[in-house]
Order: structure tokens, then sequence, then C-alpha cells
């Protein structure tokens, strides 16, 4: 499966009520930062059924970048139960996302 594109109407089923760990990647497309976490984060989306992958436009989300209060991106973010669990800026290679699972 790939990432979810993620904003306020999906939110709260695809995150909030999700049964799985959700990842979030906090992104924006002039970021080159962001744009090299991309296809890492996709890779796990698809490798990855027992977690669920989204991906937060921060320029088309305003509200939820506030919400998560992101000052840096890209910021990735691990939820369990609508709670933050691990939470990371700056780009990361994949093994160290995944010791964010």
């Amino acid at each position: 499966m790939s990432a979810i594109n993620i904003d306020k109407t999906n939110f709260q089923n695809e995150v909030m009520n999700s049964d799985k760990p959700v990842l979030l990647d906090f992104w924006a497309p002039w970021c080159n930062p962001c744009r090299m976490v991309v296809p890492i984060v996709e890779e796990i989306a698809r490798e990855r059924s027992d977690i669920k992958v989204g991906k937060v436009n921060v320029d088309e989300q305003p509200e939820l970048a506030r919400q998560f209060h992101v000052m840096s991106i890209p910021m990735l973010v691990v939820m369990k139960n609508g709670k933050i669990v691990q939470q990371s800026t700056g780009a990361k290679p994949k093994n160290a996302i995944l010791a964010m699972l």
C-alpha cells in the first residue's frame, strides 16, 4: 500500500481512529530534505502492512501543521491509539525511521 495523503477531512478516520500505528510525514514540495525522505516513506508504506503511513503537506494543511506544532520539516510523527509516541525532525535514513516504529 502507498502512503495516504492526510488532510483535515480524513485525519480523524485515518489517524485518530486507526487500529494500527501511524507514521505521519509532514512535508512540503519545495523542501529538499523532504524530497529525500519521500521515497523512503513510500517504501516503508509498501513494505509494512502492520502500520499506516500518511503524508501531510504543510502548505495545504496549515491547521494540521499547527495542531502538531510543526516548526521544521520534514517532521516524522508516530502515533498509536491517537497519541504521539515518537517524533523527529530532519531527513533520516530508513533504519532510523524504522527504529521510531
